[in-house]
Parts: C-alpha cells; sequence; structure tokens
C-alpha cells in the first residue's frame, strides 16, 4: 500500500459488477474475491472497501472513507453531508436511471397520492418516502421492508415505494405504479474533509474525469478508413454522422485517411455505405475513454 492512500468505497450488490467494469474502462482495475470486502486494485494509492451501496454514503459523512460510488437516492434516504464530484450516468443492467416509484396492486382504488391518507405503505427507503409524503402534505404510516416488497400488497400493506429500471417487474407481479419520487443514478461522492486535502481532491477529480470520460465513450466505437480525396465532401454531406472526422494525406495525394468516433448501432449501416463511395481498409475499433 502506498504511503498515501485514498479510502474509497463501491456498491456492494447489483451495482458491484457495473461499477468494477467502468471503472477497469476508466483504468483502474478492481480484484473482487467472492468473499472478501476489500478488493485490491492496479492503483496502490486506492484503499478499496466493498460496502452496501446504502451505507456509503453514511460511512462517507461519518469520515471513515474518503470518497466512494453509490446512488443519489441513498445520499438522499441518509442525509448525508457529501461533496458531489460527478453524476454517473449508468445503473444495474441498462443505462436508463433506477426510479423509487409509489406502486399499488393493478386492481386497487388508490389513484393518486392523496388516496395514500391513513394507508399504510411499506419500503426500504424510509426517508425517501416520508420527505415525499410531507411535501405533499399526506399523513400515512410507513414501515420498513427487507425485501421481498411486492408480496405485501394488498393483504399486509395499502401500497410500496420500491425501485426499480424498467418496470417490467412491477408488471410481472399485477402491480400498477401511481407516481415516481425519485430518479437516481450512481454519483461519486467525497467527504468535506477529503475535498479539502489537496492532494485527495487532486487524486478524486483525476477519478472523476477517467469515469466520466468512460462513461462518454459507452456506445461508441472508432472508425478509420481511406478514401479518395474527391469522395469527402460526398461522404460527410451523406453521412453526417461523420461530423468533424481528422483527415491525413496520404503519400498518394489522390487519397487521405480518415478517423472518426460514431455511435455502434449505426456501423453497420454506414460501412456498406463507405465501400459504395469508395472507401478501403476501413477498421472499426472499440474504445474505452472518450476525454472532451
Amino acid at each position: 500500500m502506498s504511503e498515501r492512500t485514498l479510502k474509497i468505497a463501491i456498491p456492494k450488490g447489483s451495482l458491484e459488477a457495473p461499477t468494477v467494469e467502468l471503472l477497469a474502462k476508466a483504468g483502474y482495475e478492481v480484484y473482487v474475491s467472492s468473499r472478501g470486502l476489500r478488493p485490491a486494485s492496479n492503483d496502490p494509492e486506492l484503499d478499496i472497501y466493498l460496502i452496501r451501496a446504502q451505507e456509503v454514503g453514511r460511512y462517507i459523512h461519518q469520515g471513515f472513507l474518503d470518497c466512494g460510488i453509490t446512488g443519489y437516492d441513498w445520499a438522499y434516504e441518509n442525509g448525508a453531508d457529501l461533496v458531489d464530484l460527478a453524476e454517473l450516468p449508468y445503473s444495474r443492467a441498462t443505462a436508463r436511471p433506477t426510479r423509487w416509484v409509489l406502486v399499488v396492486p393493478e386492481d386497487s382504488p388508490i389513484q393518486k397520492p392523496e388516496d395514500l391518507e391513513g394507508k399504510r405503505i411499506a419500503t426500504e427507503a424510509i426517508g425517501i418516502t416520508e420527505r415525499y409524503l410531507a411535501e405533499k402534505g399526506i399523513k400515512a404510516e410507513v414501515e420498513f421492508s427487507w425485501g421481498a416488497t411486492e408480496v405485501k400488497v394488498p393483504d399486509l400493506v395499502d401500497a410500496i415505494v420500491d425501485v426499480t429500471e424498467t418496470g417490467s417487474s412491477i408488471k410481472a407481479n399485477k402491480l400498477r405504479i401511481v407516481d415516481t419520487l425519485l430518479t437516481s443514478f450512481p454519483h461519486f461522492y467525497a467527504s468535506p474533509a477529503a475535498a479539502a486535502d489537496p492532494w485527495k481532491k487532486e487524486k478524486m477529480e483525476r477519478i472523476a474525469l477517467l469515469l466520466k470520460a468512460a462513461l462518454l465513450a459507452r456506445g461508441k466505437v472508432g472508425l478509420k478508413m481511406n478514401l479518395p480525396k474527391s469522395q469527402l465532401a460526398a461522404i460527410t454531406e451523406k453521412l453526417p454522422s461523420l461530423r468533424r472526422p481528422t483527415i491525413s494525406q496520404l503519400t498518394d495525394e489522390n487519397w487521405i485517411a480518415v478517423e472518426t468516433v460514431i455511435d455502434e448501432t449505426i456501423v453497420r449501416d454506414i460501412i456498406p455505405e463507405l465501400i459504395a463511395l469508395g472507401a478501403e481498409g476501413i477498421i472499426e475499433y472499440p474504445l474505452n475513454k472518450i476525454v472532451p
């Protein structure tokens, strides 16, 4: 371990795998064992803790950790005093944010939030739910749920507040969304004390920069090709995705090399058109980071 270390948490659970993958794209390889909660990495200045997302913000707030990645929802839930270094738009299974939603059975008479007056709600996110009800002036009983919240309606409670990305599980359980309480992506947070330390501040800002660069590269690829110079205008006009390409002169004065970054989803449509316009030696390659 380096003499100077940064205590950083990554979320254990559903966000663990995509977070480790994102860190790898950013250049920080994290080695997680099946039972270990103190992963190693290829950066000796990082002292890594694997902690449940619900607890990361609290430990940063209390000063036990310098920084960490956790959802905005859990920082909001805990009311933690944190320095927000970066929003990181990724989630467990998709690129969509997670949503905390108010859910009732499909046949429930509850149609709007105000119908919760005097009712019982089960949720893991007590703080989020109570703040939501207070803002709307609704009085209802909120109880903590350890999980499997969907099975509690309607026999045990009138409604639940649960987290979802796609809503597919809610529909599969014959439930209905009444309202969205909070939308959340992971964030990279720091403690005020760590943010005030010059070395830690610079280290965390570098990590934040590389994490954002890795996310910016998500879903994009690099494309290189050789092209008759006479066809450059035709290609940029016909294929607006190739805007602002890098252009280099080849040894043959009639040919140029063109390099650009495009969305991976359109490559299959663009390559045949490039060939039709005379492009040769087309190379597609993956990207780890894009730094604006």
